[in-house]
């Protein structure tokens, strides 16, 4: 970024923090809601919902974020319009409930994912779970936190070592599309990361799905899991949580072997912890990619 830019944008930490009072807005309008089926409609099927309450956050936060930053672009799910993809431009990238399955069953594992993209790079990130009260904030180059005051990841300079995909606890998730060559690519790569070693499986330690790809970047930012594969999400899915991660010493590449250079609206992501080493990190990378049957295409 160039001293220009950098001169005509507004402070960082200003953004953050109206990230945050917004988080906790949508939160009350979270908690306050009771869901049924009078509320809830499907996008794509009965995996890909939707709620009014989806619909309200987003037009809360789109209204607050437009008032005070009239130039900035607007990403968001519900208004999400394939005609008008990402640009360069500072971009907040919105997403008013991830995990709306869970938020609809009572799974108490829903968010507000608020992120702001500059360049398509994720630079400010505020990721909001209500029912818990877990807040997790991040500003490029100054580290990511848990409740504004608990640096991350949690185990701060006492990071474990990453040594293998035998060791490591990972979040995998289904999604919403249930056939087709990425369902197979899934389903196939799920089954060889939990078969034991001598079927020719990977034997991870477990996997996990919390429904949540928000969340997920931040438990793995957290260093409460070492690693999630994801295919199929968004933008506002993974911009808040990925700068979450960054800032806490994780990596983002991406999800099918290779990939390096991970985009922000790629749809295919592989999260990784801190470690100790760099090289560690990628060896876990390497290891991963070379138990994916398939490839995922989005």
């Amino acid at each position: 970024m160039s001293a220009q830019e950098l001169d005509i944008l507004p402070d960082l930490d200003e953004i953050c923090d109206s990230l945050i009072g917004l988080a906790y807005k949508a939160g009350e309008i979270i908690t306050g809601a009771l869901p049924g089926t009078d509320t809830t409609g499907s996008k794509k099927n009965s995996a890909d919902l939707v709620t009014e309450y989806d619909r309200a956050v987003e037009e809360m936060i789109f209204s607050a974020l437009k008032d005070k930053y009239p130039d900035y672009q607007f990403h968001g799910e519900e208004t999400y319009d394939p005609s008008c993809p990402l640009t360069d431009a500072p971009t907040f990238v919105i997403d008013p409930i991830d995990g709306t399955v869970n938020f609809v069953h009572g799974f108490p594992h829903a968010c507000v994912s608020l992120g702001l993209a500059i360049n398509r790079v994720p630079t400010v990130g505020v990721v909001y779970n209500p029912f818990t009260t877990a807040l997790y904030s991040a500003i490029r180059g100054k580290g990511a936190f848990l409740n504004r005051d608990v640096r991350l990841p949690l185990r701060g300079t006492n990071i474990e070592p990453l040594t293998g995909l035998n060791n490591s606890l990972i979040s995998v998730e289904w999604g919403s599309e249930r056939t087709g060559q990425n369902w197979e690519t899934k389903i196939r790569t799920f089954e060889k990361l939990g078969q034991d070693r001598e079927s020719g499986g990977a034997m991870v330690r477990s996997m996990r799905s919390i429904g949540s790809a928000a969340l997920n970047l931040c438990a793995v930012a957290a260093g409460t899991l070492d690693l999630y594969w994801e295919g199929g999400c968004w933008a506002w899915d993974v911009c808040a949580g990925w700068i979450i991660l960054e800032e806490a010493g994780g990596i983002m590449v991406g999800g099918n072997p290779g990939e390096w250079i991970a985009k922000i609206d790629g749809r295919k992501y592989l999260a990784v912890r801190a470690a100790t080493t760099q090289t560690s990190q990628k060896m876990l990378v390497e290891e991963f990619w070379s138990n994916i049957q398939g490839r995922l295409e989005y």
